[in-house]
């Protein structure tokens, strides 16, 4: 199993705006040049973040995007359903009709555990958690030059 890139830069875009919260409102151009992700690309994402409530937009000389909920209140399987859809290894999880097999196929318990243990993992992770771990990771990397 492999996240698309829908998924991952969903994520980058969020992380970008919960970086910024509480600032002014951000342009797509310049989430695209800090997060190296085409401006064309982000607005695909956009409208979806936008119509699920977890950003909202600002029009004007002053306009951009900003979250719409403080980033301790939005978890990664939010942002991640809305991109991604149903966090779901297997159509059979979901849609047991799919297969006639689900009934008594014991991958399809493995798959669905799985399944919910991701769920689970996301639900746990805020964007506010993950910016504190962004900040904390980029100050141990940091170079400090003495002279």
């Amino acid at each position: 199993m492999k996240l698309s890139t829908k998924g991952r830069y969903g994520i980058r875009l969020m992380l970008d705006l919960a970086a910024h919260y509480g600032e002014r409102p951000v342009l797509l151009r310049e989430i695209s040049r800090r997060e190296d992700i085409s401006e064309k690309y982000l607005w695909h994402l956009i409208t979806p973040l936008k119509s699920a409530g977890l950003i909202h937009a600002t029009r004007g000389a002053h306009g951009g995007y900003a979250l719409a909920k403080e980033p301790s209140e939005i978890t990664v399987k939010d942002i991640f359903e809305v991109v991604e859809g149903p966090i779901c290894l297997v159509d059979c999880i979901e849609s047991p009709a799919t297969c006639k097999r689900s009934d008594f196929c014991i991958a399809r318990d493995l798959w669905g555990d799985a399944s919910r243990a991701l769920a689970e993992s996301l639900e746990k992770t805020t964007l506010a958690s993950l910016v504190k771990k962004q900040k904390d990771k980029k100050q141990r990397h940091a170079v400090n030059y003495e002279i």
